[in-house]
């Protein structure tokens, strides 16, 4: 078993380097780094045949959860912010802004997870398409789909509330 997780700290700094060009950060792929390999000691890594694969695996997964977390955390703090802001209006006007912060939560989560990251990073932590296409390795033209694509879903999923 030791040589088997010896085979697994081979790949340490290809983790990081892989991490760092995906996360633009060499501190959050450290720890991205970190969380893997305490994942990887943790469960029964003995029978595993490819530790390399193994490991990205592992990251990518920890990765996606940690978005998922963060789309999440974003949508929050996205209506607090429009609860606040209507609460000091009228009783309809508040109503209307719950139930579209609502909605738009649930088209959200109708769309694939690379549509609800672009969607949330772009509008909501103002990153620019160059900025996502580089941390989730697509083209611009790509990034750019997938906002239409997104748009357009939350145009569909809406129309009816503008009345």
């Amino acid at each position: 078993m030791r040589s088997r997780r010896s085979g697994f700290f081979e790949h340490y700094e290809e983790l990081i380097g892989t991490w760092t060009r995906r996360l633009r950060n060499r501190a959050q792929a450290e720890d991205l780094a970190h969380d893997t390999f305490l994942r990887v000691l943790e469960a029964d890594s003995a029978a595993v045949q490819q530790p390399r694969a193994y490991l990205h695996q592992t990251a990518r997964n920890i990765a996606v959860d940690g978005y998922r977390r963060e789309d999440r955390r974003g949508v929050m703090e996205s209506e607090a912010v429009e609860d606040t802001a209507s609460s000091a209006g009228d009783p309809e006007h508040y109503m209307h802004a719950i139930q579209l912060a609502d909605s738009i939560e649930r088209a959200l989560t109708e769309l694939p997870l690379n549509c609800r990251k672009i969607f949330v990073w772009q509008k909501i932590e103002g990153l620019t398409q160059a900025e996502i296409a580089e941390r989730l390795g697509l083209s611009k033209n790509m990034v750019e789909k997938y906002m239409i694509r997104t748009l357009r879903h939350l145009r569909e999923r809406l129309d009816g509330l503008q009345s």
